[in-house]
């Protein structure tokens, strides 16, 4: 069951004065993404194929992340009437294409798998959570925060069946740190720079991954506060096994924010040589 719906958003009070033309390519480049998340729900109930509780939450989760997609998508239509949403969409399912013909996880387990798609929500959470923060366009703001909320609670969908399979499998901390900060590293792969091509990049414009994934990441990750690494961080070390509070977790969030402002800066300045 949805905790809500888009028809309960005000979006009669989208104020385009407030909006930060930055901020649309990043909605845009988000809005397919979550959409495809029927496609994902697929793959994972392969994975999954003799565990009908996790299928059924899958077909669940897939449902709110269509939802997320819409909402973005509605937004951004707002912020850029002459953009078509579902016309982004198409072009993005044929130009990024999950291996769907499987029947095991790609990393390794059914725990590892698990491990990965906690990341993924840790990554969104904090990401419409910083966007919903950075943001003064009150319809945009809400979307977000309500977005945000539903993201935190696929990490504890994903995080809970993560250790029912992980009693059976029985991965060890540095296993679980493996995947985990692999599937971080990932972000800067095909899936969020093909996005940011097909909803951005005019038609007909070769796709150059550096170029496009640079002109995302030098965006996205300029919304992050220390607020915000400091959940990330606590997030993934719940997953890996350690404790996700105390000295360490304060050291190690800080270095991340200053990691991230760091790669922020770097993918400002790939954008300006590209």
């Amino acid at each position: 069951m949805k905790h809500w719906r888009i028809e309960q958003m005000d979006w009669d009070g989208f104020d385009p004065s407030r909006v930060n033309p930055e901020v649309i390519p990043l909605v845009k480049a988000a809005s397919v993404v979550e959409r495809n998340g029927v496609d994902y729900a697929a793959y994972l109930k392969n994975v999954f194929a003799d565990d009908p509780d996790f299928r059924q939450a899958a077909d669940r989760w897939a449902h709110e992340e269509v939802q997320h997609g819409d909402a973005l998508g509605r937004w951004a239509m707002l912020a850029d009437p002459s953009w078509d949403y579902m016309d982004a969409f198409e072009r993005y399912r044929k130009s990024y294409r999950l291996d769907l013909d499987v029947d095991t996880s790609i990393r390794g387990s059914r725990t590892g798998e698990l491990i990965a798609r906690c990341m993924v929500e840790t990554g969104t959470s904090s990401f419409y959570t910083a966007l919903a923060d950075a943001t003064d366009e009150p319809v945009l703001k809400a979307v977000c925060k309500q977005i945000a909320a539903d993201e935190y609670r696929h990490f504890k969908l994903f995080y809970d069946h993560m250790h029912r399979y992980l009693e059976r499998e029985k991965l060890g901390v540095w296993q679980r740190a493996r995947i985990a900060l692999g599937r971080v590293g990932e972000s800067e792969d095909d899936e969020l720079a093909s996005a940011y091509h097909t909803t951005n990049d005019a038609p007909g414009q070769p796709y150059d991954h550096r170029r496009c994934i640079a002109a995302y990441m030098s965006r996205a990750l300029k919304v992050y506060q220390p607020r915000h690494t400091n959940r990330v961080t606590g997030m993934i070390l719940k997953t890996i096994g350690w404790t996700p509070h105390g000295k360490l977790h304060a050291v190690i969030a800080r270095a991340f924010y200053y990691l991230l402002k760091f790669q922020q800066k770097r993918f400002a300045r790939m954008t300006v040589a590209t």
